[in-house]
């Protein structure tokens, strides 16, 4: 078996043991047929892996540096992936991620909303592109000590509306990664109540980005839409450098 049948071989099986696994925690929720989009989080494996992903059906793609992400966005360009950027975005880097992004899931302040209204406006007279979804995420933190990064719940309403009154940028919803070290459910029942209460203003903004390998489950039970998993498909991450 040659090397790139055996990882074919290999990424198979494991993405179809994590739909098995959403499967089941949908069923379990009494969501019915309403699968959440799986997003596959391909951060430091290669393009390569992205390739074979695509051709067993992958069309949701993660990242969450944008040098690496626009560089597998350009040399996999005819594949019609959506890619979605997951980690943190200074605003400097909006113009890159205008050119690729289908989604970002990391809006945490007004500023950052600034720079990609801007980088869309200009991408969209250059290219037509279609909007940008926006997720805006939430922190969950109640300990400092192990803040993950994301607007305060309080932040939530002001920023939403001002997302929501850009120009080619559409709020899709909100976006949490579960605090370290705790259970996740207690977390992501926040996140569905500050989802609740934006969907109350904005009725489009249905989207619940939440969820990763090791606690997908507990995502789908509390209305997760959008499913971030990298290792549980890609395995370990490659040795860098």
């Amino acid at each position: 078996m040659s090397e790139g049948t055996a990882r074919t071989a290999e990424l198979a099986e494991r993405l179809a043991a994590v739909k098995q696994r959403i499967e089941s925690a949908t069923a379990e929720a009494g969501r019915g047929d309403e699968l959440p989009t799986l997003i596959v989080v391909t951060k430091f494996h290669p393009a390569t892996d992205i390739r074979l992903l695509a051709a067993l059906g992958v069309r949701d793609v993660g990242e969450n540096r944008d040098q690496e992400a626009s560089s597998k966005a350009a040399e996999l360009a005819g594949l019609g992936l959506n890619w979605h950027f997951v980690g943190q975005l200074q605003s400097k880097k909006a113009k890159s991620v205008a050119k690729y992004a289908h989604a970002v899931h990391s809006i945490d302040r007004p500023g950052l909303v600034e720079g990609l209204e801007r980088a869309i406006a200009a991408e969209q007279e250059r290219t037509g592109r279609g909007a940008l979804q926006c997720f805006i995420q939430v922190s969950l933190d109640d300990d400092a000590g192990t803040h993950r990064g994301g607007a305060a719940p309080d932040e939530v309403p002001p920023l939403a509306d001002r997302l929501a009154a850009a120009d080619g940028l559409e709020l899709a919803g909100v976006m949490a990664v579960a605090p370290l070290g705790v259970p996740p459910e207690a977390a992501f029942e926040k996140l569905a109540a500050i989802s609740a209460s934006l969907v109350a203003v904005h009725p489009s903004a249905t989207a619940i980005s939440a969820g990763m390998s090791q606690d997908l489950e507990a995502a789908i039970r509390f209305g997760a839409t959008h499913l971030r998993i990298g290792s549980d498909i890609l395995g370990s991450r490659p040795a860098v450098g």
